[in-house]
């Protein structure tokens, strides 16, 4: 995924959610009160999906286990609006059908990495993340096949204070999501993953 600042000029949220809708299937998101714009590549999209019906099939396994989405505008602060590539919101906390966006902090939130937007993720959103209460966060880290999660311990913690980085072979879980389970191998492999 190729990421460029689209504009010099610093904005707000509110001037962000202004703007026109994004045409031709490209991304954008507000990082520090600058547009950067963003398009997918094939092996982004396809571990993103894959990521994401994992967790839509575990969803919807079950009632009461919220729902899932992937690249709506969440509303971080005045200089923030993140597209994540995939986020997850508990049961009671889903936005509704026919509400505009943006949308609230998510309580799990997937970021898969390009080599142009990486530097944001693991920066700057990451940050942003932490600061403002995400519970969980998974960054997928494509050049290296390793998932690095950054959670928090309890509801009232100031800061992500557990941190796992997983590979080929081990399995994805997560306190949040009882009965998860996403083996890295199924997120990695196979022909459009080299593996």
């Amino acid at each position: 995924m190729a990421a460029m600042p689209a504009t010099q000029q610093r904005m707000t949220a509110d001037q962000y959610l202004a703007l026109p809708e994004q045409p031709n299937g490209r991304w954008r998101e507000l990082i520090d009160g600058e547009v950067v714009v963003s398009s997918p590549t094939w092996l982004h999209a396809t571990v993103r999906g894959r990521l994401q019906f994992a967790l839509e099939t575990w969803v919807r396994a079950a009632p009461g286990r919220g729902a899932v989405n992937d690249s709506v505008d969440v509303l971080i602060d005045d200089s923030n609006v993140f597209a994540p590539d995939v986020v997850w919101y508990r049961d009671g906390r889903v936005p509704g059908l026919h509400d505009q966006r943006p949308y609230a902090m998510p309580d799990l939130v997937a970021e898969v990495r390009s080599p142009s937007t990486w530097r944001f993720d693991i920066g700057a959103k990451k940050a942003a993340y932490e600061r403002h209460g995400l519970g969980e966060l998974w960054l997928v880290d494509l050049a290296a096949s390793v998932l690095l999660a950054f959670r928090r311990s309890t509801p009232g913690r100031q800061d992500f204070d557990e941190s796992l980085e997983l590979a080929g072979g081990d399995m994805l879980l997560s306190p949040r999501l009882g009965g998860f389970k996403l083996p890295l191998d199924e997120l990695f492999g196979g022909p459009e993953h080299g593996g």
